[in-house]
């Protein structure tokens, strides 16, 4: 194949947002992207072996794996977004994907001990109590630790506080334990709904007219790897159906849209801010099929009253989101002159305002009814929805300012669909940060919100300046635009 040539659907995007290009600048022939990217993989493969050896003992340290992962995630994203490809490199990418979640999955969690509350949440419920009943240190459920102690001696917070998982996911948790109660299955459930994103993922691409090759920003990405495969987080699933939501969405079917978006919301509730951008105006089917998911997946738990909602109100207090402790832009704001006395209620006013005109801007684009148009910020050939969806799920990391990692991970398939330099400044230097001294709670990660959120500011900058003064156009492939109108 030549440079000129693209044979897995369309040419690449760049990182920019939107900008038209032009013709390719590469004299790379496919089977060069395929050896580099062989090359990248393999080095992927044995850094996601040395995290498992920096469980027991450092040797390069967290940051040390997780800088060079990310010094090789750029490469590979460099390379699938800006060189040719043949129907060799998708199967590369499948390959390495695997390899690294494989060699992770029989490792026992290290950077978080959220998994053990699943599997014992599953256990609960095989004994015919409701989760959300009893903390797992009351005296209730003694009897069920004798055959699940090495699950019990590691929940976090098994003294105080109830499971704050909602619904949907007590439900997984219950059909995962039913097959075998252990982490290792519950890990690899995990990494199996990761084949779900995938599959959707793929299906948007394609249908965007952009090639699948593109979903290495997905597969490859560290943050991914060592949150899913490595810890077994509950996000997998989650970003599961909301890929599968914005298929449907794309597909226009508003049932199965209302559906998946429902159950999503069910497993981690942050998914709801989704719901302005993937409503189509004057259709009601989806806003009522998700109200019929939700308001059933709670009735199913009701039993227990208000526990239902678990210890989402004391977490809401531990992690100072009531007081306004965590979050960094408003800590940002009262060290300004002048700016010292504002206050929580001012910041979430400020936070509802920013989520009020990305509503309007979802009313005007995403629900309307005729075809597409250009609008600020816009990517070439990506539907009108997809935008708006992506900014709010920044909107909300950006706000709110996590702690963990893991909360970042739902940006990575947006990021997949739409490739721009803030996002993948943000998610590359969030994961960076959160495995260095700066991850501790308190004055370090100020400043290390410092850091990242200026590093953003100054990507967005960059990429601003090269959509108003592009450089070099004529080094990516032109990209082909799909005429799909919301």
């Amino acid at each position: 194949m030549t440079s000129t040539t693209n044979v897995a659907g369309s040419a690449p995007a760049d990182l920019g947002i939107g900008a038209p290009v032009g013709r390719h600048w590469s004299v790379a022939r496919a089977w060069e992207t395929n050896a580099a990217l062989v090359l990248i993989g393999t080095a992927l493969f044995f850094l996601t072996r040395q995290l498992i050896s920096e469980y027991s003992r450092f040797a390069i340290g967290f940051s040390g794996v997780s800088g060079w992962s990310c010094v090789l995630y750029l490469g590979a994203a460099l390379i699938i977004l800006t060189q040719p490809v043949d129907r060799f490199t998708f199967p590369i990418i499948l390959l390495v994907a695997v390899a690294c979640r494989l060699v992770l999955l029989p490792a026992a969690p290290y950077l978080s001990s959220d998994i053990y509350r699943y599997v014992w949440d599953g256990v609960v419920q095989h004994a015919h109590i409701s989760p959300y009943r009893y903390v797992p240190g009351d005296a209730a459920l003694a009897l069920l630790r004798g055959s699940h102690d090495g699950i019990f001696e590691k929940i976090n917070r098994r003294d105080y506080a109830h499971t704050i998982y909602p619904p949907a996911a007590q439900a997984l948790f219950y059909l995962i334990t039913w097959i075998s109660p252990t982490i290792t299955f519950m890990k690899t459930v995990m990494v199996l709904f990761e084949g779900v994103t995938m599959y959707a993922l793929v299906s948007l691409l394609g249908s965007l007219g952009i090639r699948r090759e593109q979903t290495l920003l997905y597969a490859w990405c560290p943050v991914v790897v060592w949150e899913i495969a490595g810890s077994g987080h509950l996000d997998s699933a989650a970003m599961a159906f909301i890929a599968l939501a914005l298929l449907a969405r794309y597909r226009r079917q508003p049932v199965l849209t209302g559906l998946f978006l429902g159950v999503a919301v069910l497993l981690k509730l942050y998914p709801i801010v989704l719901l302005p951008a993937l409503y189509r105006r004057g259709n009601f089917k989806m806003p009522a099929m998700f109200a019929g998911v939700v308001g059933l997946g709670y009735a199913a738990y009701s039993s227990v009253g208000l526990l239902v909602f678990g210890f989402l109100g004391g977490y809401v207090k531990e992690e100072g989101l009531a007081t306004g402790a965590r979050y960094f832009l408003l800590e940002v704001a009262q060290q300004i002159p002048g700016l010292h006395g504002v206050s929580t209620v001012t910041y979430f006013g400020f936070c509802a305002a920013v989520f009020l005109g990305i509503t309007w801007w979802c009313w005007r684009v995403a629900g309307f009814k005729g075809g597409n148009y250009q609008r600020p910020f816009d990517f070439d050939g990506v539907a009108s929805f997809l935008p708006p969806a992506f900014a709010l799920a920044v909107a909300l990391m950006f706000l709110f300012s996590p702690h963990y990692a893991w909360y970042i991970l739902w940006l990575i398939p947006f990021f997949t669909l739409m490739p721009n330099l803030p996002i993948l400044t943000y998610v590359l230097g969030f994961f960076y940060l959160y495995t260095t001294a700066l991850a501790e709670p308190g004055p370090k990660m100020f400043l290390a919100n410092k850091i990242l959120y200026a590093s953003v500011f100054a990507a967005l900058i960059i990429q601003l300046a090269l959509k108003r003064w592009p450089i070099h156009r004529s080094m990516f492939v032109q990209r082909a635009v799909t005429s799909e109108s919301i």
